[in-house]
This record gives structure tokens, C-alpha cells and sequence, in this order.
């Protein structure tokens, strides 16, 4: 059993960490303060509704989380009543630190696995009942063959949270972001960002009912890309009714006055800019 200390010196040699874990007294070192509402919040507004929706706990169910990151979703995912979570992430750093994470806090080694490589090239072997796709497909150039993955494996139940574009119709939004982030993709620099009825019409070609879901924001410290509608929950079901789902509005003249005021804040912005030249 290691010291407090050994896990502390162990944990600042994982730095950046990306979700707040209190392992044994020792707080991993977020890169962002208002990160931890943040994540308390997108429980509330996206994981919550999910086993809501299987019924009030994940009991009996598999669970594949996607850019897995340090474990966070995967642990929720256990807490939950999953019986087995398989987390997958392109990079060793997130490998190890969710490692570390269920180690420390002596989850039971059969109930979880994480691996290291692209969810793309898996060869998904297994069946999962729920997949989590948490922040990850705003960083992909592969939307089709992502839900391809879902199909694949059997979910009836996948949650995804993604950044998107205000455009009020299924439309994708070409972006590049660096592969040395270690927030960011992990092979092409080129992402497309989908828009909330891209993201429904993906699910229909794979027989998913999809909801974006409202989001009862309780506090909005670090929650500034949902509250303006740039990123969006959305909850896909096959098999699974969502009727009980409180879905957020997809009414055309709503979406356009979003995409309106993110026009005036960047027109703003760009002013600014150059006013200060």
C-alpha cells in the first residue's frame, strides 16, 4: 500500500488532469477551477437522464465509454449499477490516470478495463448496452462511421455530449484543432462539428430515436458553451422509449435566434479587435 505521499508525487507526474477525483485525500490538479460545477452540471443535464431512462441504475448492463479520458464517465458508469464499463482513449496519459483512478479507489479489476488506441480501429469483439460518447465527437472527422461503432457493439442506449454548430438545419461544420492538445483529436486536425439535427438525422440512418435534452442548468459557472447552445446532450435510444424525456427545443425560429446572438457576440468581438489595433 503506498504513502499519501507516493500517490500525491504519483499523481502531479499525470498532470493534465481534466476531472477533479479525490483519491485518498489527494485532489487531482484540474487545469480549471470552474471545471468541477461544470462537470456536476453535465451529470445533472446528461448522465442522470440516461439512467433515468434505463430505468433508475444501470444494473445488468455494459457500458463502453469512448475517449474514456481519466475514468470519470467509466466510475459514474459503476456507481451507477453497470456490471462492466470498457474505456477506450487514444492516449496513454488518460490510460494511466484512470488506472490510477479505479486502483486507488479499489474498484473491482473485473468490472472495468481501459485501452489505449483509436476508437476507429477497435475491433469491438463485445456487445455493450450503453455507450457514452462524452465530449469526443467534436473532435472527429468520422461522424457516420462513429455511430457505425455504436450499431456495431448493440447499443440501446448511447449518450453524447458534443460542441455544435448553430446552423438550424442537419448541416456539418468544418474545423481544425491540433493533435498535440491533449484535449483534442488524436489523428486528423480536421473535425467536422455537427449540428443538433445532424446529430438526429445520424441516429434515424441507425435506427435510433434521439433527443437533444434540455438542459436545467442549476449553475452556470464554466458552463458558457451551454448556455449559449454551442454544445448540446443528446440521449439516443433503440428499443428503449424516451417518452419521459424532457427534450430541449428544436423549433426553427428558436434555433435561429441562437445562431443570431452568436453572430452579434463574434460581430462584437471582431470590433473589438479592431479598435485595438
Amino acid at each position: 500500500m503506498q504513502t499519501q505521499e507516493a500517490l500525491r508525487q504519483l499523481v502531479d507526474s499525470y498532470r493534465p488532469w481534466h476531472y477533479q477525483f479525490d483519491l485518498d485525500g489527494v485532489i487531482t490538479p484540474i487545469y480549471r477551477a470552474d471545471s468541477v460545477n461544470r462537470h456536476i452540471q453535465r451529470r445533472r443535464i446528461g448522465f442522470e437522464p440516461l439512467v433515468a431512462v434505463a430505468g433508475g441504475s444501470l444494473r445488468g448492463r455494459r457500458v463502453l465509454d469512448l475517449g474514456c479520458n481519466s475514468g470519470f464517465w467509466s466510475l459514474a458508469a459503476l456507481e451507477a449499477g453497470a456490471d462492466f464499463v470498457l474505456g477506450i482513449d487514444g492516449r496513454q496519459l488518460h490510460i494511466d490516470q484512470a488506472n490510477l483512478v479505479f486502483e486507488t479507489k479499489k474498484v473491482d479489476p473485473a468490472r472495468y478495463s481501459f485501452e489505449l488506441g483509436n476508437i476507429f480501429g477497435h475491433p469491438y469483439e463485445q456487445q455493450f448496452d450503453v455507450v457514452l460518447c462524452l465530449g469526443l465527437m467534436y473532435h472527429i472527422a468520422k461522424p457516420m462511421e462513429l455511430f457505425e461503432i455504436f450499431d456495431r457493439v448493440g447499443a440501446s442506449l448511447v449518450l453524447i455530449d458534443t460542441i455544435v454548430n448553430l446552423i438550424p438545419r442537419s448541416a456539418f461544420r468544418v474545423m481544425r484543432e491540433t493533435i498535440d492538445n491533449p484535449r483534442n483529436a488524436v489523428d486528423y486536425e480536421t473535425t467536422l462539428i455537427p449540428s443538433r439535427q445532424a446529430v438526429i438525422d445520424l441516429g434515424r440512418q441507425f435506427g435510433y430515436d434521439t433527443a437533444p435534452l434540455a438542459q436545467h442548468i442549476t449553475d452556470g459557472t464554466g458552463m458558457r458553451n451551454y448556455l449559449t447552445g454551442a454544445r448540446a446532450f443528446f440521449l439516443c435510444a433503440r428499443g428503449v422509449s424516451l417518452d419521459s424525456v424532457d427534450r430541449e427545443s428544436m423549433r426553427q425560429i428558436d434555433l435561429g435566434l441562437v445562431l443570431a446572438r452568436q453572430i452579434v457576440r463574434r460581430a462584437g468581438k471582431r470590433g473589438l479587435a479592431l479598435l485595438g489595433r
